[in-house]
């Protein structure tokens, strides 16, 4: 029996269910008309903590304006990260960014 494919959609779900358990707001975008180019999945706010979080399934790739949306978020010193799965925001949920 073949084992399902996981989709960015799950992976998003799961994060985004992980981070809320752990009392984090969490905000889903969609890309439209008007949107910024390139932002991120999901933005995650906690105790005055902020991050822009990028889901893609194995294998997937970010795309050049989502790179450079990176870019932008880092140079500004923002946290942005890049999640593959819940683990790759596990760390957010053990103590975050920094103590507060």
């Amino acid at each position: 029996m073949a084992l399902a494919k996981i989709t960015e959609t799950d992976i998003l779900r799961q994060i985004r269910a992980r981070l809320q358990w752990d009392k984090w707001l969490v905000i889903r975008h969609q890309q439209g008309l008007g949107c910024h180019k390139g932002l991120s999945d999901l933005t995650a706010l906690k105790n005055g903590q902020t991050v822009y979080i990028e889901v893609k399934k194995p294998g997937g790739r970010q795309s050049d304006v989502q790179k450079d949306f990176q870019a932008d978020i880092e140079a500004h010193g923002g946290v942005y990260v890049l999640a593959k799965s819940v683990d790759d925001v596990e760390f957010l949920c053990e103590g975050g960014l920094f103590s507060v």
